[in-house]
């Protein structure tokens, strides 16, 4: 029986157009940290989760590789959804808010996952387990070192399981034509982190490590490496004036994807000067907005907004041949220029 980390031919045909229609829904885009990735083991991606469908999209496009990912198991109780999610490679994972009873369900996905290590194909599950477009970390779930955990009793023999933290920085988290920078961190070794940990917690307590005490251990240690890899802010009551503060004195690596190169003055009149070609070029891209713009009405959640964007252009421009992608950019530019005046 086919698994779901195998090579399929519908998903190697579609592969090249998700990634590259994701790149070109960016101005600018940027991978950093690529030579962090493993090459003697297996390993499990671990993003930050702030902008819904979209951050699964950026790490599938870090490399070419094939990835299998997990979803909230709700979205797969309608069939033709189920079966396409299974064609794009993503797996059900139940939350604690689905129930204890749905939660058991969660053995079985959690061996598919670690078989899909067994394969040496990479897993990716977005630990927070929930999205929130804000620059801070909800605590980390535990499935993430279970797997782990479990993969590593299973291969350690063979070869070494890696968690990979990645930081997703978005430009904007509501509109797509920003920047993204994805920031590949220092991996952990779960095969060496287990014996280093348990030794040391032996000598220091005089006992054996208990599986959650290795699980908060790993959770800690992960959870610093992400917050390395984001602009992150502590999510308290002086959150937004933090961000404030945190915008100002921006590392060179993030205040790099949003540097200005026009002034407002002359921003505002290039855009003065090019607002008959930007209506011209809302006519045929038409089709791609309305329909935008009803379904992000009907999505409560704006989170979702740029995913739906993204969705809506992947249809629509390659069934245009791509002749309307070129107004669609200028349009995209524009407005994006529009948002800049402060």
């Amino acid at each position: 029986m086919p698994q779901i980390q195998d090579k399929d031919r519908i998903y190697s045909f579609f592969r090249p157009l998700v990634d590259g229609m994701f790149r070109l829904s960016y101005r600018r885009y940027k991978v950093v940290g690529k030579e962090y990735l493993p090459k003697d083991g297996a390993y499990i991606y671990a993003p930050n989760h702030s902008n819904a469908l979209c951050d699964a999209l950026a790490v599938l496009g870090i490399d070419h590789q094939r990835k299998v990912f997990v979803a909230r198991a709700d979205i797969f109780h309608n069939p033709k959804v189920a079966w396409l999610l299974n064609g794009l490679k993503i797996m059900p994972i139940r939350r604690m808010r689905d129930g204890i009873d749905e939660v058991r369900h969660n053995d079985d996905t959690m061996q598919r996952a670690v078989d899909t290590l067994g394969a040496g194909v990479p897993f990716c599950i977005l630990p927070e387990g929930t999205h929130r477009p804000k620059h801070s970390l909800l605590p980390l779930n535990k499935g993430i070192f279970r797997i782990a955990l479990q993969a590593n009793e299973q291969y350690r023999d063979k070869f070494p399981i890696y968690i990979v933290p990645v930081g997703l920085e978005y430009g904007d988290y509501f509109h797509l034509w920003d920047s993204l920078l994805i920031q590949i961190g220092d991996p952990i070794n779960v095969t060496q982190f287990v014996v280093d940990a348990k030794r040391e917690w032996v000598k220091q307590h005089g006992e054996e490590m208990t599986e959650p005490q290795l699980i908060l251990a790993l959770r800690e240690e992960l959870t610093k490496r992400m917050q390395s890899l984001i602009l992150y802010v502590p999510d308290d009551d002086n959150y937004e004036q933090n961000w404030e503060q945190m915008k100002a004195n921006r590392p060179d690596l993030f205040a790099d994807m949003d540097k200005p190169v026009l002034t407002d003055k002359t921003r505002i009149v290039l855009l003065i000067a090019l607002l008959p070609l930007f209506l011209l070029s809302l006519i045929p891209t038409a089709p791609l907005w309305i329909l935008t713009l009803i379904i992000r009405h009907k999505i409560k959640d704006p989170a979702f907004h740029n995913s739906v964007q993204y969705l809506i252009q992947f249809i629509l421009i390659p069934l245009s041949l791509f002749m309307v992608y070129p107004f669609w950019a200028f349009v995209q530019e524009y407005l994006y220029q529009l948002r800049k005046i402060n």
